[in-house]
């Protein structure tokens, strides 16, 4: 059991997952702090959004946000990470298939062994 453990994890598509689910983690705290620092502030300043979120709550303000906490401006921002999480994991799959689509067309090119041994076969022929 622990050969096959340790097969699977060197074969490299548990690091391979590993290293996407760091990298996804990181991509969502820097898409959490634009839109929570930039997008959130400028949503309440066009609509007036922060009158509306103190109306909901019982005047609990995010400090992170300047918003009220629980609030209409709360469930903007979470959409809009979850938005553009799913655009760009859906960007990066994209890719990923039209590679494998690549790799897939593209016909294999003989080895130099076996476009040697095809030379001597032709010329045995003759």
């Amino acid at each position: 059991m622990l050969k096959e453990f340790k097969d699977f994890i060197s074969k490299g598509s548990l690091i391979d997952i590993a290293v996407g689910f760091v990298m996804g983690l990181a991509f969502a705290s820097v898409v959490s702090t634009f839109v929570g620092r930039i997008v959130n502030p400028l949503i309440g300043m066009i609509f007036n959004v922060s009158s509306l979120d103190t109306s909901l709550t019982f005047g609990n303000i995010d400090e992170a946000t300047g918003l009220a906490a629980g609030s209409v401006g709360a469930f903007i921002g979470a959409l809009l990470n979850f938005v553009i999480v799913g655009f760009v994991m859906f960007m990066v799959v994209r890719a990923y298939n039209k590679m494998k689509a690549a790799e897939e067309e593209a016909p294999a090119e003989p080895s130099d062994d076996i476009v040697l041994l095809t030379e001597i076969r032709d010329s045995l022929k003759r």
